[in-house]
């Protein structure tokens, strides 16, 4: 099981890396080929936008065929794209080859949520899940002050040194996974338009990815501005704002390591219940905050609820369907970009028109409360017998 958690918070760290690589290089990158910083911008924009389309191409297709050789292609393709970063010689390639490596990566991560479930015994599932979450979580951390300290000697190597990782984990693949054709029932091929009909005709997954993404619309309206609050609100420098976010992101990656030992204890549903809940209680406290360090103790709390949680989102999503495996986690990415893009906008908007963060944490409260109630619709919530007796020794 170790071999298969290293080699997963690897594969989400190394995805997760490249995401926030970019963004110390900007200003670089706009003086090199004279852009202004609200275009250049777009270079953040171009592997987002990669990823959310070809996720709901990357995963019909890799539910039809072996998810590990899936894998190794996408990061083949990734780390040539990202290599060819590092040769871009003007705005247009650096542009299509961000989007390229966008791409490539719609068709990594979605292997990783879905392959677990397959390779790993049924009570570490949420164990690996967690410490692929941690990966993703280590990468938001770190990503930033990477990228800022590898491009001191050139903006090209922090693109050099991904793509190499990227090969190196390549060579981790082959050796520790095992081979994972597409399950098929009676030999039937599945197409694309066979793989979404199998989703949109499964009342429960389609309401668990709807509940998805009511839940990181919410979530990510609260977080995208506690750096605008933190420095409207309290004063905080721009430093000031860094170091605090790096403690609240500690949380997160402390909740996603210990989150499976919460579900040992507890059982999933009941677990997966109280922290939603647990989350209701802390936005609308945190509305209430007056004072920098409830705020920061209390976000922090947020964070560490939020790493226990995530596992069991991609757990229970994966428990919906038994074919559409990387499809379903395609969709669950897609979702999560859709509810950041909207986050953006309702933030900006609750932020201007309440004091403070009360109308950001009580819209978050509200629609975790909605995904509460739709999660319930499906039964996500009922403990089994077997999890019952087990917290119960």
């Amino acid at each position: 099981m170790y071999r298969y958690s290293l080699t997963f918070f690897l594969t989400m760290f190394l995805i997760g890396t490249d995401t926030f690589l970019i963004s110390p290089l900007l200003p670089t990158l706009s003086a090199l080929y004279g852009t202004p910083t609200s275009i250049s911008g777009w270079l953040v924009s171009a592997y987002a936008i990669g990823y959310v389309i070809f996720a709901f191409v990357s995963g019909p297709i890799s539910d039809d065929r072996d998810r590990k050789k899936v894998m190794l292609w996408g990061l083949a393709a990734f780390a040539c794209s990202t290599a060819l970063c590092g040769f871009a010689s003007n705005f247009q390639l650096m542009l299509l080859f961000r989007f390229l490596a966008g791409v490539s990566a719609s068709f990594v991560t979605p292997q990783v949520w879905a392959t677990i479930p397959v390779i790993v015994e049924k009570p570490q599932i949420v164990r690996v899940m967690g410490y692929a979450t941690a990966g993703l979580s280590v990468s938001q951390l770190v990503g930033i002050p990477i990228g800022s300290y590898l491009a001191v000697v050139s903006w090209r190597i922090p693109f050099f040194v991904i793509a190499a990782a990227a090969l190196a984990l390549m060579t981790a693949i082959t050796l520790i996974l095992p081979a994972m054709p597409a399950t098929r029932i009676h030999g039937e091929h599945l197409s694309f338009i066979k793989t979404y009909a199998q989703i949109l005709s499964n009342k429960t997954a389609l309401s668990r990815l709807f509940a998805y993404f009511i839940f990181q619309t919410g979530s990510f309206t609260a977080t995208t501005f506690i750096s605008t609050w933190f420095t409207g609100s309290f004063g905080l420098s721009l430093s000031g704002v860094g170091t605090a976010m790096i403690a609240i992101g500690a949380g997160n990656l402390l909740g996603s390591l210990l989150g499976s030992r919460v579900v040992s204890a507890f059982g999933q549903g009941r677990s997966f219940l109280v922290e939603l809940l647990t989350l209701v209680v802390l936005y609308i406290m945190v509305s209430f905050s007056d004072t920098f360090w409830l705020a920061e103790v209390l976000l922090t709390i947020i964070y560490l609820v939020n790493g226990f949680i995530f596992p069991l989102f991609m757990t229970t999503l994966q428990e919906s369907v038994s074919q559409a495996r990387s499809t379903i986690s395609s969709l669950s990415n897609a979702a999560m970009y859709l509810g950041e893009t909207l986050a953006g906008i309702a933030g900006g908007l609750l932020i201007n028109h309440f004091s403070g963060y009360t109308g950001i944490g009580y819209f978050a409260a509200i629609l975790i409360l909605l995904a509460i109630a739709l999660y319930a619709q499906t039964g996500v919530f009922r403990t089994t017998s077997q999890e019952s007796q087990k917290s119960q020794k």
